[in-house]
């Protein structure tokens, strides 16, 4: 299917102000991930000051577990150096312990 792009209502994620959310396709084989799932993970997002697991510039790699609808997911991200976009490599429910 290939990237999928979304423009949403700002949110502020380490303090970078986002509106634009890129999709990686590896998402595509979490057929119970939709759309609107990965927007609402992202916007669990705003306001959360996070340290990066991985830096390999330009890019910060970072993994949350986020709470949606009583259902734990893992989401897999990135922020670009000097870009206002989020990118989601993976998400998928994580139903580890917390």
């Amino acid at each position: 299917m290939g990237r999928k792009e979304f423009i949403i209502n700002k949110v502020i994620i380490n303090g970078r102000p986002v509106k634009r959310i890129i999709v990686d396709e590896h998402v595509d084989k979490h057929r119970d991930i939709t759309d609107d799932i990965i927007i609402d993970l992202v916007r669990l997002l705003d306001g959360v000051y996070q340290l990066p697991e991985e830096i390999k510039p330009p890019f910060e790699y970072y993994t949350t577990l986020l709470i949606l609808n009583e259902k734990q997911y893992r989401l897999v991200w990135l922020l670009e150096e000097n870009e206002l976009y989020i990118g989601i490599i993976t998400t998928y429910r994580d139903n580890r312990s917390k």
